[in-house]
């Protein structure tokens, strides 16, 4: 593309410098090149939520895109750097199963290296922000043209890492066992969980299915949007994702149950039972 559309993703935060100085250098490589931020204040070294949020992310980014990805709690050490090419975008980062759910979803990996190429690096003053002195410039060089290929060497994708996120567990008794995969600004806690799978075990909507967490039992009404929850009702409803959230109307699901990302959840639909 003319315009190489950049989409950047890290547990940086913006209280320090460190997405700015990123962004300066791909502009000083590439500045034709348009950055946009899709989240910086992921819970930091969480490769887990950065994971999801990238899966979240990158079936809207434009056809063709490069994608920045940053959370990297083993900076420095000899985890590799890589550049996964798919079908729709080029996915820069770690190899620490961050890009891997990113990667599933755009089809899976076609070409991929390792970024070892020094000569498309920035000097660097230490070893401990890779996100600077080798995925950006290595990502700028390429949107300013240089081939996948030349930056450094090629890996088999099936050595790539595996996603590190959370799958349901359905229990005999028709129960399934969940997880909190994100919890938004709103307090809403999404779940791992299709309303598909709930609707096999016997739920329906505006049906009530009783929810099971450390804090407690609740119950919680299926409901089509939030507004549709009474005050203080606990509400389950499929999140702009597809997938499971529970959710309070105009307040936070998460504050009130005292639920964090990964947090277990269980699920109990009428007519199951517990061990």
């Amino acid at each position: 593309m003319s315009e190489p559309f950049v989409g950047f993703c890290s547990d940086y935060g913006t209280v320090d410098e460190f997405v700015g100085v990123c962004k300066g250098v791909i502009a000083s490589i590439a500045p034709r090149a348009r950055v946009v931020d899709l989240t910086h204040d992921l819970p930091p070294h969480d490769v887990a939520a950065g994971a999801l949020a990238l899966l979240r992310s990158v079936q809207y980014l434009p056809e063709g895109s490069l994608v920045l990805a940053v959370v990297d709690p083993g900076v420095g050490t000899d985890r590799r750097l890589v550049a996964v090419e798919c079908e729709e975008a080029t996915l820069f980062g770690p190899d620490n199963g961050l890009l891997a759910p990113a990667v599933a979803v755009l089809g899976g990996a076609g070409r991929v290296v390792a970024l070892t190429d020094a000569e498309y690096h920035l000097p660097a003053p230490g070893p401990t922000f890779a996100g600077r002195d080798v995925l950006a410039p290595a990502l700028a060089h390429h949107a300013a043209g240089v081939a996948l290929e030349d930056l450094g060497e090629a890996v088999d994708p099936a050595t790539l890492m595996p996603g590190l996120v959370g799958l349901p567990r359905f229990t005999p008794g028709g129960a399934v066992e969940a997880q909190v995969w994100w919890v938004d600004r709103f307090g809403n806690c999404q779940l791992n969980v299709g309303p598909e799978e709930l609707a096999a075990l016997g739920a329906t909507p505006d049906g009530r299915i009783e929810v099971r967490t450390d804090g407690g039992v609740r119950v919680a009404r299926w409901v089509h949007t939030y507004a549709d929850a009474k005050p203080s009702e606990l509400a389950l409803l499929v999140d702009s994702y597809g997938l499971c959230a529970l959710a309070l109307n105009r307040r936070s699901a998460a504050a009130e149950l005292g639920l964090t990302g990964s947090a277990p959840v269980t699920l109990v639909p009428p007519g199951a039972t517990v061990d």
